[in-house]
């Protein structure tokens, strides 16, 4: 590594791949492969290698902007922060601290997260903040945390997957997702294992399957249901690990016999065949792991969908042991993170539930304020925009945008623009941003130096490298001028390390516990996984347990009897000697299949699955910026089966409208045999007439608040060419 390169982590998704960046005598920024970082071993794709392109001043916001008779102007920090903290402080006295609301972003340093929520609790006093990270993986959450008693995306390093027998994938397509971690499932293969994907479009990574399962969207519950169906039948079960380490069972396989194979086929779609044969391949080998992402976390029912995968690992002994268990395969790149230390409607610092007197009670303490003070559980994300312009008159966002991301997104403008005041804290003019009434330039990731947590759990130091541009500020100084201009002066530095430092406080004794984890030990070492207290036992002690919710001593170093203690090497693989549960087994929870929220009729005869594309990010504000990238993604698309494109009369590359009950969407048309006949797939990365989320359905999970992103009833209409907006809806 040459002496002037910066070791760092890539801005983009919950890999965080290692890199290293140089700058070179022009200025301008490289990045060069960084084989020692374990996740992605050098390997990067085209977002990473490109992410320098948005460091350039061309490219991004480098004035605070303000609206002034209707258009944003620049104007100066001063102006721009009193204009915020003006607006703030006027609504929550004429109207409460409800009146006041923050969202967050699922890509916010640990630092970030953690200020952004003590923002809202103790400046601002509101319960209504949530973040965008809700809408990643909230399901999986509720359903590992009902399971195991506590969940973190991946419970093994990524290296396991590898070395398993068996992987079924449940709606992810990594290979365009998260390129770098394909590896590890063409390895599986390598080594002789085998890979199930379970998609209704054959994406590129189904075709490296050994068996793909193409459901109908919105059935991956049944699925599920009848595969652990098979096992019961088919004799499969582990009944030693079912009795020692489980309980629940009965009333999960009474649920599961009700789905039967048959059943299931005409539910779903896939063939008895398949099913039967995706339950030998799960079964045959020692080891195996169900693996899941949006597909079946994005629905309604996206907690037990996934809580129906996770009985399915427990019923076979797939889970605590060694190369075994069920993953979430987390999206955004600090959705882990972001999740556990307070951004989020319901949780405190450590991923304590805000309910919890004595979670209270101890992050109070940190914070120097009186636990009464500290407000309930607020709306979550969606709730709270659709109540924008109504009780909630003000907004601050910060690393979000919610114009093009949420579901019903035409609606969530609407609430946007009905704010007596919405401010924006961005790196580049996003879509949302256009809306506000001051627009704040802030620093982005090799501008600054903060921590990540990626998918597996590992704590990541991504340092700075670069100098930011003149006239732009960090997050966590806006946070510091804002809370000083509200009459709190103390508390909220903007250095990140003395943010970090007070994280470690707060989350000690926690679930997600890091105060074991520093700066220096970070930079020393490839990442530390949570749970990492910052003491375990006193030296030649024994290991404790492997849920890493043992022992919790404080940030001092010492045992609690002041015996110099180990430090905490961190833990890569929970819950191999108990579950993070009162008596340390694992929860089954019975559930059943239902209908999606809204099921395909005569006016609105197909189903809508959406999801990304290779070359662009999210809600793409900024990967939309990139010219390598646009030129391999320009624009928006509607994936057809051939059937019914030529039921429709469209070729490859017409103009089509997906309409539903909310709104329409329209974008060329991709001639595919890959997709189911009665489905259409769009992605969901641009604004405009080709916005995928004008069309999604808001209908929420009971228990995580998800909304059912990927799944809708719809109907797709030819568009006449010369039709006014059809040229814009194909470049879109």
């Amino acid at each position: 590594m040459p002496k002037s390169a910066t070791p760092t982590h890539c801005p983009y998704c919950a890999l965080q791949c290692g890199m290293n960046l140089t700058v070179g005598p022009d200025a301008g920024v490289e990045v060069a492969e960084r084989a020692d970082f374990p996740v992605n071993r050098g390997a990067l794709c085209a977002k990473g290698r490109t992410a320098p392109a948005l460091l350039t001043s061309r490219l991004r916001l480098t004035s605070p902007l303000v609206r002034k008779g209707g258009k944003l102007e620049p104007a100066g920090w001063d102006e721009a922060l009193d204009r915020i903290a003006g607006a703030l402080d006027g609504a929550r006295h004429k109207h409460g601290p409800d009146a006041c609301a923050v969202f967050g972003g699922g890509g916010l340093t640990n630092e970030k997260a953690y200020a952004l929520g003590k923002f809202a609790r103790v400046v601002l006093g509101t319960s209504q903040i949530d973040y965008n990270g809700r809408f990643c993986m909230s399901s999986a959450a509720a359903a590992g945390t009902a399971a195991f008693g506590l969940d973190r995306g991946l419970p093994f390093p990524l290296e396991d997957v590898a070395r398993t027998g068996c992987v079924i994938l449940v709606g992810s397509n990594p290979a365009e997702t998260m390129p770098p971690a394909l590896r590890y499932f063409t390895e599986l293969r390598e080594n002789g294992g085998t890979l199930i994907v379970v998609d209704p479009r054959r994406t590129r990574t189904a075709e490296q399957a050994d068996l793909h399962l193409a459901p109908r969207p919105g059935t991956d519950l049944a699925l599920a249901l009848g595969l652990l169906h098979l096992v019961v039948a088919e004799g499969r079960t582990d009944e030693a690990y079912i009795r020692e380490r489980t309980t629940g069972w009965e009333e999960a396989r009474a649920a599961a016999m009700a789905h039967w194979p048959e059943y299931v086929e005409r539910v779903t779609g896939v063939p008895v065949p398949q099913l039967r044969e995706a339950v030998r391949l799960f079964c045959a080998p020692e080891s195996a792991m169900v693996l899941t992402a949006r597909g079946p976390e994005q629905q309604a029912k996206g907690t037990d969908t996934v809580g129906a995968w996770i009985n399915l690992c427990l019923a076979t002994g797939r889970a605590g042991r060694p190369l075994s268990g069920y993953g979430c395969l987390t999206g955004q790149g600090n959705g882990q993170g972001g999740r556990e230390h307070g951004q989020k409607a319901d949780q405190l610092p450590g991923y304590r539930k805000l309910t919890d007197p004595a979670a209270r009670r101890h992050v109070a303490e940190v914070w120097g304020v009186d636990p009464d003070s500290l407000p309930g559980p607020g709306r979550s994300a969606y709730e709270l925009l659709d109540a924008l312009g109504t009780d909630i008159r003000t907004l601050l966002v910060m690393g979000s945008n919610p114009v093009v991301s949420a579901p019903r997104a035409a609606h969530v403008e609407e609430r946007l623009r009905a704010l007596d005041f919405l401010a924006v804290c961005d790196v580049v003019l996003s879509e949302t941003a256009e809306l506000a009434d001051v627009v704040l330039p802030v620093t982005q990731w090799a501008e600054e130096t903060g921590t990540t947590t990626n998918l597996e759990g590992r704590v990541l130091l991504r340092r700075q490298a670069v100098a930011p541009p003149e006239g732009v500020r960090s997050d966590l100084e806006v946070l510091h001028e804002l809370a000083a201009r509200l009459g709190v002066e103390k508390g909220f530095p903007a250095d990140p390390e003395e943010v970090f430092e007070e994280l470690r406080r707060a989350s000690a004794g926690g679930p997600a516990d890091y105060s074991g984890i520093t700066y220096r030990r970070l930079a020393e070492e490839n990442g530390v996984f949570w749970p990492c207290p910052a003491s375990e036992r006193p030296v030649g002690a024994a290991t404790g347990d492997s849920t890493g919710t043992g022992a919790r001593t404080g940030g001092s170093g010492f045992s609690a009897k002041g015996t110099p203690a180990e430090v905490h090497p961190g833990t890569p693989r929970m819950f191999l000697d108990r579950f993070a549960t009162e008596d340390g087994r694992a929860r089954f929870v019975p559930v059943s299949h239902r209908p999606s929220a809204e099921e395909p009729d005569e006016e609105y005869p197909l189903l809508l699955t959406t999801g990304r594309v290779l070359a662009q990010y999210q809600s793409g504000a900024q990967t939309r910026r990139v010219d390598e990238l646009n030129a391999a993604a320009p624009g928006p698309f509607v994936e057809l089966h051939p059937r019914l494109a030529a039921r429709l009369g469209a070729a490859e590359g017409d103009p089509v409208a997906v309409v539903s009950r909310r709104g329409r969407a329209t974008a060329p048309a991709r001639i595919s045999a890959g997709i189911r006949p009665d489905t259409v797939f769009m992605p969901f990365h641009w604004p405009g007439a080709g916005r995928a989320n004008t069309v999604t359905n808001p209908a929420l999970d009971p228990t995580s608040r998800m909304p059912e992103f990927k799944v809708c009833a719809v109907r797709v209409e030819p568009v006449d060419r010369d039709q006014p907006g059809a040229e814009v809806a194909v470049r879109a």
